[in-house]
């Protein structure tokens, strides 16, 4: 059997391969106590959907190449959705639901979608930006199609104006009636467009094609020994290059499943764990901060866990023994990017090999440090962590002068991560370079301040900028999440800037903590610093 080059080819063998077996498994609601597993989506069955969601996407309009967005947070539909529209041949677009109404209007306005399905707690936000924007000027219509995601009955299409089916640069003379099913999808055709947010400007829309998305699924299955029996709980949203990449799409390659549940719950994890016998997990460090602050995993069985997988931003070294130390599970640090189809580095599987503090080594990639000519550095030596290979992505949607500025000369992709090499190939990241705090002329890492904040018990999470000082250039604050379950209460500025004198010394020690309910994250669960320090959008 040839190797799937496309989603659509690679449902179609998994299908063929094994009918019966399931691949979505949904997960009760959080709120909910049942204990019985839920309704579950096959192999053959999934197949079955993207084709019939294929001949209504046909029926309603769209060509090959259209964009459809998905405003929904996890479920069984919403997994089905994602899949049918690249299957069909569209471009799925996955909305954050974190997106503020500005950022909503943006996106919707700047993908130029055609359909976005969406649910009853999204609906009225997508309206309310359809309606801005048409009192704006904006001439195209798009379609609503409401559902649920956890669904299983596809939902019926509306018929788009003629207009609206046209896609970009496609001759209208060719009829939708060309469209027929099992039409061909290629490798480099367009799969994904996913918006990433930057620290400052406009939302990015990175292309990813068939062939970036199942080189990293193919690179994560490889990477942790994945096969058909292993399963993983989605505790990432689906619209997470993570998520989507990581807990859907590396399943499908590798024959194994996903437990679908609507959101991350520290109180029903390990339940949920144990309930479906999930052999890895997939995480980010704040759900780490999570479970170390939650209550201990008694009375479930999680002998079937193999181990657990965190990745989106680095993970502090002091959380990550602790929750080996914990729990019992290892933890094996990855790291990637939207514009790289996820993860690009990864810690071996096998535990001795890992590094604790370290993303790991290239996965399926190549990777160097260079410095500001672009000459390569020695090991250790600090610069900027460039990357080339075959999930790297196609560049940002109608976006040329800023996927030139993306790539060197020689075709080697920017990450703007400052860090270094070891001797070994191990890659460590220090920071952001637009996220640097020069102080007094001497670079401070925001990760140094992040790590010992995080150290201090009433802390959950941590983010530490520079603000322009007359006297320093810049100065360092501290934007805090304190964990309330500390076991005298949430910790004050004094506190804290009493525990940092001790961990940092004075130079390094932030002169303000503000306190704040959570940190801005893009759409990869990256935080967004310099977020922090502008004013809120509307």
């Amino acid at each position: 059997m040839s190797t799937p080059t496309t989603l659509r080819a690679l449902i179609d063998t998994r299908a063929t391969q094994y009918p019966d077996k399931p691949f979505v498994l949904a997960g009760a609601a959080h709120d909910e106590e049942r204990t019985e597993a839920g309704a579950a989506v096959t192999f053959a069955m999934l197949q079955a959907q993207c084709r019939e969601l294929e001949a209504r996407f046909r029926q309603a309009g769209l060509r090959p190449g259209d964009i459809v967005s998905v405003y929904m947070g996890n479920g069984v539909q919403t997994a089905t959705l994602l899949l049918g529209a690249m299957y069909s041949g569209l471009v799925v677009h996955p909305l954050n639901l974190l997106c503020q109404p500005s950022q909503l209007r943006y996106i919707v306005e700047h993908s130029d979608t055609r359909m976005i399905f969406v649910c009853d707690e999204t609906h009225d936000a997508i309206a309310a930006a359809c309606a801005a924007l048409s009192e704006q000027g904006h001439a195209r219509s798009i379609a609503l199609v409401r559902t649920a995601p956890e669904a299983i009955d596809l939902p019926a299409l509306p018929q788009l104006e003629p207009a609206l089916a046209q896609t970009a640069g496609t001759d209208p003379a060719v009829a939708n009636d060309d469209w027929a099913p099992g039409h061909v999808v290629l490798p480099n055709d367009i799969a994904l467009l996913m918006y990433t947010s930057g620290t400052t400007g406009a939302p990015k829309g990175v292309l990813l094609s068939h062939r970036n998305l199942l080189a990293n699924a193919r690179n994560i299955s490889t990477e942790h020994r994945l096969g058909a029996d292993d399963r993983v709980l989605a505790s990432l949203p689906l619209y997470h290059i993570n998520g989507l990449v990581v807990t859907l799409l590396a399943p499908l390659y590798h024959g194994g499943s996903v437990v679908m549940t609507p959101r991350f719950s520290a109180r029903t994890f390990w339940r949920d764990v144990a309930r479906f016998g999930c052999t890895w997990i997939n995480v980010v460090p704040t759900i780490v901060a999570y479970l170390l602050g939650g209550d201990e995993p008694t009375g479930f069985d999680l002998s079937a866990l193999r181990f657990c997988r965190t990745a989106s931003a680095a993970l502090p070294s002091d959380h990550h023994r602790a929750f080996e130390a914990r729990f019992g599970i290892g933890i094996i640090e990855t790291m990637g990017m939207t514009e790289t189809a996820a993860p690009i580095f990864s810690n071996p599987y096998d535990p001795a090999l890992r590094r604790i503090g370290s993303i790991g080594l290239p996965s399926g990639a190549q990777a160097k440090v260079i410095d500001r000519e672009g000459r390569e550095c020695a090991p250790n030596a600090p610069g900027e962590i460039v990357l080339r290979g075959e999930q790297v992505m196609q560049g940002y949607y109608k976006r040329p002068e800023e996927t030139a500025k993306a790539f060197t000369a020689d075709g080697w992709l920017h990450t703007g991560d400052l860090g270094y090499r070891d001797e070994e190939g191990y890659f460590y990241i220090n920071g952001r370079a637009k996220e640097l705090i020069i102080k007094g002329g001497e670079n401070i890492a925001p990760r140094e301040i992040d790590e010992a904040l995080l150290r201090h018990p009433g802390v959950l999470d941590a983010a530490a900028v520079g603000v322009p000082d007359s006297m320093y250039g810049q100065e360092i604050v501290a934007f805090v999440v304190p964990r309330e379950t500390h076991w005298h209460g949430a910790p004050d500025a004094h506190e804290l800037r009493a525990h940092c004198l001790r961990e940092l010394g004075r130079y390094k020690t932030p002169k303000e903590i503000r306190f704040v309910s959570d940190l801005p994250r893009g759409p990869s669960g990256k935080v967004q610093r310099l977020k922090l320090l502008a004013p809120a959008p509307d």
